[in-house]
Protein backbone atom coordinates (compact mmCIF):
# COMPACT_ATOMS: atom_id res chain seq x y z
CA UNK A 1 0.00 0.00 0.00
CA UNK A 2 1.57 3.16 -1.22
CA UNK A 3 1.77 5.97 1.90
CA UNK A 4 1.71 9.86 1.54
CA UNK A 5 5.26 11.20 1.87
CA UNK A 6 6.43 12.23 5.55
CA UNK A 7 5.52 15.76 6.38
CA UNK A 8 8.45 18.10 7.48
CA UNK A 9 9.84 18.45 11.02
CA UNK A 10 10.28 22.10 10.74
CA UNK A 11 7.70 24.63 11.91
CA UNK A 12 5.42 25.42 8.68
CA UNK A 13 4.76 29.29 8.16
CA UNK A 14 0.81 29.03 7.53
CA UNK A 15 0.40 33.31 7.18
CA UNK A 16 2.00 34.02 3.81
CA UNK A 17 3.46 37.52 2.89
CA UNK A 18 0.27 39.91 2.60
CA UNK A 19 -2.37 40.66 4.65
CA UNK A 20 -5.94 38.95 3.34
CA UNK A 21 -7.62 36.07 3.61
CA UNK A 22 -7.31 32.77 1.75
CA UNK A 23 -10.16 30.93 1.75
CA UNK A 24 -9.76 26.91 0.80
CA UNK A 25 -11.82 26.09 -2.10
CA UNK A 26 -12.46 22.51 -2.14
CA UNK A 27 -13.41 21.15 -5.65
CA UNK A 28 -15.51 17.67 -4.65
CA UNK A 29 -17.69 17.12 -7.16
CA UNK A 30 -16.66 14.28 -9.58
CA UNK A 31 -19.06 11.80 -10.10
CA UNK A 32 -16.18 8.68 -10.21
CA UNK A 33 -17.14 7.39 -13.88
CA UNK A 34 -14.01 5.04 -14.02
CA UNK A 35 -14.67 4.04 -10.37
CA UNK A 36 -17.98 2.26 -11.39
CA UNK A 37 -20.10 5.87 -10.27
CA UNK A 38 -19.08 6.52 -6.57
CA UNK A 39 -18.58 9.72 -6.13
CA UNK A 40 -14.79 10.47 -4.96
CA UNK A 41 -16.03 12.51 -1.88
CA UNK A 42 -17.10 9.36 -0.34
CA UNK A 43 -14.29 7.26 -1.01
CA UNK A 44 -13.18 5.94 2.27
CA UNK A 45 -9.53 7.07 3.39
CA UNK A 46 -8.22 6.52 6.86
CA UNK A 47 -11.43 6.03 8.24
CA UNK A 48 -13.26 8.85 6.58
CA UNK A 49 -14.98 9.77 3.56
CA UNK A 50 -12.76 11.51 1.31
CA UNK A 51 -13.73 14.86 1.05
CA UNK A 52 -13.32 15.11 5.52
CA UNK A 53 -9.32 14.67 4.70
CA UNK A 54 -9.27 17.17 2.02
CA UNK A 55 -10.92 19.48 3.81
CA UNK A 56 -8.94 18.97 7.32
CA UNK A 57 -5.87 19.48 5.25
CA UNK A 58 -6.85 22.68 3.92
CA UNK A 59 -7.82 23.53 7.30
CA UNK A 60 -4.28 22.34 8.78
CA UNK A 61 -2.68 24.50 6.49
CA UNK A 62 -4.08 27.77 7.17
CA UNK A 63 -7.45 28.25 5.74
CA UNK A 64 -9.92 29.36 8.27
CA UNK A 65 -13.19 29.25 6.10
CA UNK A 66 -13.11 26.27 3.43
CA UNK A 67 -15.71 26.37 0.33
CA UNK A 68 -16.80 22.53 -0.76
CA UNK A 69 -18.31 22.27 -4.04
CA UNK A 70 -19.94 19.22 -4.95
CA UNK A 71 -22.16 17.52 -7.34
CA UNK A 72 -22.49 14.04 -7.85
CA UNK A 73 -25.07 12.65 -4.90
CA UNK A 74 -24.22 15.88 -3.25
CA UNK A 75 -27.35 14.86 -0.80
CA UNK A 76 -25.44 11.44 0.25
CA UNK A 77 -22.38 13.49 0.75
CA UNK A 78 -24.16 15.87 3.14
CA UNK A 79 -25.56 13.07 5.09
CA UNK A 80 -22.23 11.00 5.31
CA UNK A 81 -19.88 13.24 5.27
CA UNK A 82 -19.29 15.71 8.52
CA UNK A 83 -17.85 18.61 7.08
CA UNK A 84 -18.95 21.51 9.97
CA UNK A 85 -17.97 24.75 9.25
CA UNK A 86 -17.96 24.17 5.66
CA UNK A 87 -19.55 26.51 3.17
CA UNK A 88 -21.35 23.93 1.05
CA UNK A 89 -21.79 24.90 -2.84
CA UNK A 90 -24.23 22.95 -4.86
CA UNK A 91 -22.78 22.36 -8.87
CA UNK A 92 -25.87 21.21 -10.56
CA UNK A 93 -23.73 20.97 -13.85
CA UNK A 94 -20.82 18.65 -12.49
CA UNK A 95 -20.99 16.90 -15.59
CA UNK A 96 -19.61 19.09 -17.92
CA UNK A 97 -16.01 18.92 -15.77
CA UNK A 98 -13.75 20.70 -12.96
CA UNK A 99 -14.55 24.12 -14.83
CA UNK A 100 -18.15 23.95 -13.94
CA UNK A 101 -17.09 23.18 -10.33
CA UNK A 102 -14.36 26.02 -10.56
CA UNK A 103 -16.33 28.70 -11.60
CA UNK A 104 -19.44 27.68 -9.00
CA UNK A 105 -16.48 27.75 -6.24
CA UNK A 106 -15.24 31.17 -6.99
CA UNK A 107 -18.60 32.43 -7.54
CA UNK A 108 -19.52 31.38 -4.27
CA UNK A 109 -16.45 33.34 -2.88
CA UNK A 110 -17.85 36.66 -4.20
CA UNK A 111 -18.86 39.40 -1.49
CA UNK A 112 -17.13 37.55 1.79
CA UNK A 113 -14.26 39.40 1.36
CA UNK A 114 -11.52 36.89 0.75
CA UNK A 115 -8.44 38.20 -1.31
CA UNK A 116 -7.79 34.48 -2.50
CA UNK A 117 -8.51 30.86 -2.92
CA UNK A 118 -6.46 28.17 -2.48
CA UNK A 119 -7.93 25.45 -4.79
CA UNK A 120 -7.23 21.93 -3.81
CA UNK A 121 -9.00 18.71 -5.67
CA UNK A 122 -10.77 15.79 -3.29
CA UNK A 123 -9.39 12.93 -5.24
CA UNK A 124 -5.52 13.71 -4.38
CA UNK A 125 -4.56 12.70 -0.84
CA UNK A 126 -1.65 12.56 -1.58
CA UNK A 127 -1.14 16.45 -1.26
CA UNK A 128 -0.92 16.76 2.60
CA UNK A 129 -0.82 19.64 4.83
CA UNK A 130 3.16 20.24 3.89
CA UNK A 131 2.55 21.49 0.46
CA UNK A 132 -0.90 23.20 0.68
CA UNK A 133 0.73 24.79 3.81
CA UNK A 134 3.52 25.93 1.38
CA UNK A 135 1.15 27.21 -1.50
CA UNK A 136 -0.84 28.96 0.83
CA UNK A 137 2.03 30.84 2.04
CA UNK A 138 2.70 32.54 -1.39
CA UNK A 139 0.50 34.88 -1.10
CA UNK A 140 1.27 38.69 -0.97
CA UNK A 141 -2.08 40.37 -2.48
CA UNK A 142 -4.85 39.65 -4.41
CA UNK A 143 -2.86 40.06 -7.59
CA UNK A 144 -1.23 36.43 -6.71
CA UNK A 145 -0.97 33.53 -9.03
CA UNK A 146 0.27 30.13 -7.72
CA UNK A 147 0.78 26.89 -7.88
CA UNK A 148 2.54 23.38 -6.69
CA UNK A 149 4.87 22.06 -8.79
CA UNK A 150 6.28 18.37 -9.08
CA UNK A 151 9.97 18.05 -10.28
CA UNK A 152 9.14 21.28 -12.19
CA UNK A 153 5.57 20.11 -13.47
CA UNK A 154 2.31 22.60 -12.39
CA UNK A 155 -0.08 21.24 -10.64
CA UNK A 156 -2.55 21.28 -7.57
CA UNK A 157 -2.82 23.03 -5.07
CA UNK A 158 -3.59 26.42 -6.80
CA UNK A 159 -3.10 29.95 -5.28
CA UNK A 160 -5.87 32.29 -6.81
CA UNK A 161 -5.68 36.40 -6.00
CA UNK A 162 -9.29 37.67 -6.44
CA UNK A 163 -8.10 40.14 -8.77
CA UNK A 164 -7.82 36.55 -11.20
CA UNK A 165 -11.16 35.31 -10.72
CA UNK A 166 -13.27 37.17 -13.40
CA UNK A 167 -10.84 35.82 -15.67
CA UNK A 168 -10.77 32.27 -14.99
CA UNK A 169 -14.74 31.81 -14.43
CA UNK A 170 -14.72 33.87 -17.80
CA UNK A 171 -12.45 30.78 -19.27
CA UNK A 172 -12.88 27.68 -17.32
CA UNK A 173 -14.76 25.51 -19.40
CA UNK A 174 -15.04 21.59 -19.78
CA UNK A 175 -12.54 19.53 -17.53
CA UNK A 176 -9.54 21.85 -18.34
CA UNK A 177 -10.14 24.27 -14.90
CA UNK A 178 -8.12 27.21 -15.16
CA UNK A 179 -5.37 25.22 -17.64
CA UNK A 180 -5.63 28.18 -20.06
CA UNK A 181 -5.76 31.00 -17.84
CA UNK A 182 -2.37 30.21 -16.10
CA UNK A 183 -0.82 29.15 -19.06
CA UNK A 184 -1.86 32.87 -20.23
CA UNK A 185 -0.39 34.17 -17.55
CA UNK A 186 2.70 32.41 -17.09
CA UNK A 187 4.60 35.55 -16.74
CA UNK A 188 3.28 35.95 -13.24
CA UNK A 189 2.60 32.45 -11.80
CA UNK A 190 4.88 31.47 -9.19
CA UNK A 191 5.52 28.05 -8.92
CA UNK A 192 6.50 26.30 -5.70
CA UNK A 193 8.57 23.27 -5.49
CA UNK A 194 6.32 20.69 -3.55
CA UNK A 195 8.06 17.21 -4.68
CA UNK A 196 10.03 16.97 -1.64
CA UNK A 197 7.04 16.90 0.70
CA UNK A 198 3.67 15.45 -1.32
CA UNK A 199 3.11 13.16 -4.65
CA UNK A 200 0.13 14.74 -6.96
CA UNK A 201 -1.09 11.38 -8.00
CA UNK A 202 -4.92 11.42 -8.68
CA UNK A 203 -7.49 8.39 -7.63
CA UNK A 204 -9.16 8.09 -10.97
CA UNK A 205 -9.58 4.38 -11.65
CA UNK A 206 -9.82 1.07 -9.59
CA UNK A 207 -6.15 0.55 -9.27
CA UNK A 208 -5.69 3.92 -8.04
CA UNK A 209 -7.31 3.04 -4.87
CA UNK A 210 -4.41 1.58 -3.77
CA UNK A 211 -3.42 5.06 -2.78
CA UNK A 212 -5.69 5.10 0.15
CA UNK A 213 -5.68 3.97 3.28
Amino acid sequence: MTTEPREPREPINVRGGGAGEVVGLLLAAGGGRRLGGRPKALLEHRGAPLVEHAVRVLRDAGCERVHVVLGASADTVRERASLPGCVLVDNPEWEEGMGSSLRAGLASLAGTGASAALVSLVDQPGIGVAATARVRAAYRSPTTLAAAAYEGRRSHPVLFGSAHWAGIRASAVGDRGARDYLRAHSDALTLIECGDVAEAYDIDTAEDLIHLE
